[in-house]
């Protein structure tokens, strides 16, 4: 009889212990049976050990599905890094299969693209650092050289991920590298069926997939010759997971790179302070398209005001087409001043405070300091706060009112929730069939305009004057992003409804984005990421004052750690959600080692950890 420790699939538990009559290999899926279960639950061999004093349970079924060394090895740095079981971890990854045999298809491929002497440096800087950033301009080529990259891979007979958020899957992406490597790419996200999920895992077993082009998800699928990772638009924040295990696909990437040997292209426009801190990088300014680009800011309190009005009218006139930018979908609320702009920073945290619309006070989630809504603004003395809401809902109907003859349509979750439902729109407006595009940050992610000329934004000092340390980091590379939308040939306007113009006038030449980056990290230094750790833990149930103690012995049991700080405490900023009673506890150390030991003591049930939280 063999002892196997098996570590159980989707279960938060400990690793337990089964029997078997077989020698079974490290890494192989079994089914098992649990106590009070009347199905099987699937668990995979993580070690052999010697026969235990208790009496065990024999495993009931042996698949033909397996989990690689590397598989176990980074699942293992997942579990004690963003803190969860090791089963938890492994449940991200979709087996190999032993049933799928290698075929062995040799193919080469020759994209036929000539890059240019500014392109050629990035490669060949790329190439030689191994793992590195390319800091890339809109419309500077960068796809080219990926794909340039990607293809040096593939000729030497090896795998490829290139890495995308979700909406920036495009038909127009997806043609490109079709184009150049025919059948042996592979798109994959969470729209797709399972019947083509499984026709992509037998192909790339077999090895006539080579190339999976897709979202976070992509990155555990079965490789077993992986030569490059791409990891395009690193700076967006939809890499990292909400659900547990709660990683970040970018620093994931980042991790398997070094341990086994992989190339890694991190690539934006707007790379993320993180990464430009840590990584060496090239710059990339030169562009493909001559693309005048006007900027018109407007302080103007109305959704939708004469100026912006005015502009859409004489766009439209003129035969192009407009697309409209909110920050978040459906209705987003806010608290800034009507005049200046400005939201109640914390005296404490250079971040602005949360309002808390029932108790009447504004609150920093990063210290707990908090105080009244104040009567008049405290920066310039004469303005009112205001709590403000807008929606792409209610954008689309006030433009259906005043532009009747035209069409107008809404692009956001929605909205648009098939891959379907994505290409008709998209297809419908490249077209010409919609006048005006009304959208969330879908709309900026990657697609190709032909006719638009002018992009109006909505609504970025709300991002601005979120309760985040990355608050100006997010509002900058968001405008950047959106402008690139307007005149991608040609000339284009874009608009932008601020009482921030001074910081967005600046900063907003792609060329002063990295003077952005360094300014910020100056700001950041001793206080925030990269240069500390932060994690959160929010404590979450249906009896408001059991949580509530559960928060208060956590706090009391954390702040008598050595070597981390708790730098807040208190409700979250949705207090209430999904029936649940919601507190945060904010920590941060500069000991990696002592953050995460904190961490792993917390054993209560109500806790869900966020390791290396973004908000």
């Amino acid at each position: 009889m063999f002892y196997y420790e098996l570590a159980l699939l989707k279960s938060p538990l400990n690793n337990l212990t089964y029997q078997s009559e077989a020698k079974l290999e490290l890494g192989t899926k079994v089914s098992v049976k649990l106590r009070n279960r009347k199905t099987l639950s699937d668990a995979v061999i993580i070690k052999e050990v010697e026969k235990p004093e208790f009496k065990c349970v024999t495993i009931d079924y042996i698949t033909s599905e397996y989990y690689d060394t590397q598989m176990l090895e980074t699942a293992n740095f997942v579990s004690q890094y963003y803190v969860c079981s090791l089963g938890e971890a492994l449940s991200v990854y979709i087996p190999f299969n032993s049933q799928i045999k290698d075929k062995k298809y040799i193919k080469t491929f020759d994209c036929n693209i000539n890059l240019s002497n500014e392109q050629t440096k990035a490669y060949e800087f790329l190439n030689n650092k191994k793992q590195a950033l390319l800091f890339a301009n809109t419309g500077s080529g960068k796809t080219e050289i990926y794909i340039k990259i990607i293809e040096k891979h593939l000729n030497e007979n090896r795998q490829a991920i290139l890495l995308m958020p979700e909406i920036s899957l495009t038909p127009q992406m997806q043609k490109r590298l079709e184009k150049v490597f025919d059948k042996s790419v592979a798109i994959w996200h969470s729209k797709i069926t399972k019947k083509k999920k499984e026709e992509i895992l037998q192909g790339l077993q077999e090895g006539s997939i080579k190339l999976i082009a897709g979202a976070r998800s992509a990155l555990f699928l079965p490789f077993d010759k992986l030569g490059v990772i791409v990891v395009d638009e690193e700076h967006d924040e939809s890499y990292k997971s909400d659900s547990k295990p709660r990683f970040h696909t970018k620093d994931l990437s980042i991790y398997m790179a070094k341990k086994f040997d992989i190339q890694l292209v991190l690539g934006s426009a707007t790379v993320s302070t993180t990464s430009f801190h840590k990584m060496p990088f090239i710059r990339l300014t030169q562009t493909y398209h001559n693309t005048k680009k006007s900027y018109t800011f407007d302080d103007s309190d109305a959704s939708l005001s004469l100026t912006v009005l005015n502009r859409i009218s004489k766009t439209l006139e003129s035969k192009n087409q407009v697309i409209i930018f909110l920050p978040t979908r459906a209705n987003f609320k806010y608290q800034i001043c009507t005049t200046c702009g400005k939201s109640v920073e914390c005296p404490y945290c250079s971040v602005s405070m949360s309002l808390h619309k029932n108790d009447l006070t504004l609150k920093c989630h990063y210290c707990g300091y908090t105080e009244k809504i104040p009567e008049f603004c405290p920066t310039c003395k004469t303005g009112v706060i205001h709590n403000l809401r807008v929606g792409t809902a209610q954008i689309e109907e006030e433009l259906n009112e005043i532009f009747k003859d035209k069409i107008v349509k809404r692009f956001d979750r929605d909205k648009v929730k098939t891959n379907t439902q994505l290409k008709a729109l998209l297809n419908e407006f490249n077209k010409g069939d919609i006048d005006i595009l009304v959208g969330t940050q879908m709309l900026s992610k990657g697609h190709d305009y032909h006719n638009v000329k002018l992009a109006v934004v909505l609504g970025i000092d709300s991002v601005l004057n979120m309760n985040s340390y990355k608050a100006r980091e997010r509002a900058l590379s968001l405008l950047i992003q959106i402008s690139g939308r307007s005149g991608r040939k040609g000339e284009g306007e874009v608009i932008i409804q601020t009482k921030n113009e001074d910081f967005f006038d600046f900063y907003l030449n792609e060329s002063n984005y990295q003077e952005f980056l360094e300014s910020e990290l100056e700001f950041r230094e001793e206080l925030y990421p990269p240069y500390l750790k932060m994690a959160k833990v929010v404590f979450s149930h249906t009896n408001g004052l059991k949580v509530k103690d559960e928060l208060d012995i956590y706090v009391n049991l954390l702040k008598q750690k050595k070597d981390i700080e708790v730098v807040g405490f208190g409700q979250c900023a949705i207090f209430k959600m999904a029936n649940k009673y919601r507190y945060e506890i904010i920590l941060r150390s500069s000991n990696i080692k002592a953050l995460l030991t904190s961490l792993h003591s917390i054993t209560s049930p109500m806790a869900s950890i966020d390791m290396d939280t973004i908000y």
